[in-house]
């Protein structure tokens, strides 16, 4: 198991993100059960968007 920030795999796989998402977000701490090395980009995705939605769940949009 491998603990990385949500940035680092942002700027891995998508860093044309990195402008779109809050200092939270990428400050997620994200736990990789086989680590960053094998990660591969859909993987990385689905975590980029449930990163984005457990920011966002209490957010109240007007």
């Amino acid at each position: 198991m491998e603990t990385i920030k949500l940035s680092q795999i942002v700027m891995k796989f998508n860093p044309e993100l990195v402008s779109t998402l809050t200092n939270p977000e990428l400050d997620s701490s994200i736990v990789l059960r086989n680590g960053f090395q094998a990660l591969e980009a859909d993987d990385a995705l689905e975590i980029i968007q449930f990163s984005i939605c457990e920011h966002q769940k209490d957010t109240i949009l007007h």
